[in-house]
């Protein structure tokens, strides 16, 4: 059976009027009289009685109106409750995203999202494993990459570059003095995210100078590496934003600060499809608000 069918009988029902119907429903009254028409046809019995002042139920169409009616009304309540038809975002966000974003970004940003939207609610997985978006169900990941990121089955939203700069603390420039510029940094103690061994190009005044980062430490996890750091272990690449605290706070210093190292970007990853859900693109649109406001802050700062 023709549920656009059925709507127009039961339209037709509850108004006793084609005229009417058809308004409500937004269709010429000849759509919804042969729509009726034919859904007699289908059943093989009248359901409407029609003079041109009145239309008015038969017994089978009685039958019909009072089976189908609230299951019609039941339906389109169930289609309206969708969270994506709904004019605010609501239902669960599932996102995943690297340890280290979880306490330096990531929470601000799901802290910001709940208090806009009260009906949404959040489920964040922090892990330093590749998280298939799709077989896990989740409904988007924040992803750090030196290169840009490819995958047909996803959509990656470009948020900003990394602008690492090199950071120590006051206890360890105590001990071992602060380097005056990029060739003193190979008589310094360091400690290595793993993720960024290898040669770094800082880039500064002059022609680049490539650096092996070399320490008796090296970890995984981005949040140890600054602790050491913190604790005066030696010196460390950072973001910018990553380190602004710390060092407003006195637990780091920046050292050589006309010197950076472009360390990649962030991405926001989401499955590709035609129809984004709204809670995805209200939670795109808070880090993109919260990205543009840090980097005109680092700007003004620089």
């Amino acid at each position: 059976m023709d549920l656009d069918l059925l709507s127009m009988f039961v339209s037709v029902a509850e108004a006793a009027s084609f005229s009417v119907a058809a308004k409500k429903l937004r269709l010429p009254k000849s759509s919804v009289s042969r729509g009726v028409a034919r859904l007699e046809d289908g059943l093989g019995a009248q359901l409407l009685h029609r003079t041109t002042r009145h239309v008015s139920l038969t017994t089978a169409g009685a039958a019909l109106y009072e089976r189908t009616a609230p299951l019609l009304a039941s339906l389109r309540s169930a289609v309206g409750a969708l969270p994506e038809r709904q004019e605010q975002p609501s239902g669960e966000l599932r996102i995943t995203a690297p340890n280290e974003l979880g306490p330096w970004f990531l929470a601000e940003m799901v802290a910001r999202f709940v208090a806009r939207y009260p009906s949404v609610r959040v489920d964040a997985h922090l892990t330093t494993r590749a998280v298939d978006l799709v077989a896990e169900g989740f409904d988007l990941a924040l992803r750090g990459s030196v290169n840009k990121l490819k995958d047909s089955s996803l959509t990656a939203r470009w948020l900003g570059a990394f602008q690492g700069h090199l950071y120590a603390s006051p206890s360890y420039l105590a001990r071992r003095g602060a380097p005056r510029g990029p060739r003193d940094l190979k008589d310094h103690d360091w400690v290595v995210f793993r993720n960024m061994r290898g040669p770094l190009r800082l880039e500064g005044p002059g022609e680049p100078v490539m650096l092996e980062p070399r320490g008796r430490i090296t970890a995984d996890d981005f949040l140890f590496v600054r602790e050491a750091v913190r604790s005066g272990a030696g010196i460390a690449l950072f973001d910018s934003l990553f380190a602004e605290k710390d060092v407003t706070e006195g637990r780091l210093v920046c050292l050589l600060p006309r010197y950076r190292v472009n360390a990649g970007a962030l991405y926001l990853v989401y499955p590709s499809t035609r129809h984004l859900p709204r809670k995805v693109i209200a939670f795109r649109e808070i880090l993109l608000e919260v990205i543009k406001a840090r980097s005109a802050s680092r700007s003004a700062a620089g």
